[in-house]
């Protein structure tokens, strides 16, 4: 017998991935898996007479006005039976008792989340894993804002009705879901390989950068000021802003269990920022998942192919 509430798990996810298998293994009774591609073509739709136990398929169809993981997301929402709700990705290791360990901080916190730490497959996101670290991590923890890598949550924590609305009207799921749920994030990380080639980075930064944008313009604005005060910084004053940069990166990742020698490559990546900014402000489209989008405010998304 589980002393907590049945879960469902929603996983966005085109392709059957060990994740899938990790999560589905921690499911006791009462719970469901919700895998969630697009339509019968994605290759997990292959499993669909060979699923585990507890574990179901979901096709969310194209998406009209959003990003195809916020209409997969909507998706399993509306499939799912359960009052309690997680929602996973299929990128990161879940160990054993990962969902139980979300269970026993529901019960202490309310709405909980975890954090990511990204972890680069190229030079360039490599390279840019210290401003990885401080925005994707610490700035995740020190807002309070949801990871919907790793977030539970119960129905009648938000207003589901109008959540799943606008969700399936805009493009940044966990941006959405911060605005919408009080979530306590737990000094919990999970490591997620980013990247791969210079151009899925490039389109991974802008993303990143237009979520802030559109759901926290006066934090892009202080982000863009503290990036040109940094750099200003490092170029006046190298001898010191090296040593001080990296000594605080490195705090950034101790603080959050993380023992990576990327932490070294602070001064670089602050150079870095004040361009990269400058590129993605500039962007009018990216893509995301194989799908190019035009985002021109929170509630005004084109899918363009």
């Amino acid at each position: 017998m589980t002393s907590h509430p049945p879960a469902s798990v929603v996983l966005p996810t085109v392709e059957w991935t060990p994740a899938c298998r990790e999560v589905a293994d921690q499911l006791d009774q009462g719970d469901e898996l919700l895998v969630v591609c697009d339509d019968a073509a994605d290759p997990v739709a292959r499993r669909d007479a060979d699923l585990p136990d507890r574990t179901r398929l979901v096709f969310a169809g194209e998406p009209e006005s959003c990003s195809g993981k916020a209409n997969a997301v909507a998706a399993g929402m509306e499939a799912a039976r359960n009052e309690r709700v997680v929602w996973t990705d299929d990128d990161f290791h879940h160990p054993p008792d990962w969902l139980d360990r979300f269970h026993e901080d529901y019960e202490r916190h309310g709405p909980v989340t975890e954090l990511p730490f990204f972890v680069g497959r190229d030079p360039l996101a490599t390279l840019l894993e210290p401003t990885y670290a401080l925005g994707g991590t610490a700035g995740v923890y020190a807002g309070d804002n949801a990871w919907a890598g790793a977030v539970m949550f119960e129905r009648d924590d938000l207003d589901e009705e109008s959540f799943l609305a606008d969700l399936r009207r805009t493009v940044s799921d966990d941006g959405l879901l911060g605005e919408r749920l009080d979530v306590t994030p737990l000094r919990r990380t999970r490591q997620v390989a980013v990247g791969g080639t210079i151009r899925e980075t490039l389109e991974r930064h802008v993303r990143f950068v237009q979520i802030v944008r559109h759901h926290d313009p006066v934090g892009m604005a202080a982000m863009v000021a503290a990036a040109t005060v940094a750099t200003l910084f490092c170029l006046l004053a190298p001898l010191v802003a090296f040593p001080l940069l990296t000594l605080a990166y490195a705090g950034i990742y101790l603080a959050f269990g993380v023992r990576r020698w990327t932490a070294l490559l602070a001064y670089p990546a602050t150079l870095c920022q004040v361009p990269l900014f400058a590129y993605a402000l500039a962007r009018r489209t990216f893509v995301w998942g194989g799908r190019r989008y035009r985002w021109r405010s929170k509630f005004d998304v084109d899918v363009l192919d």
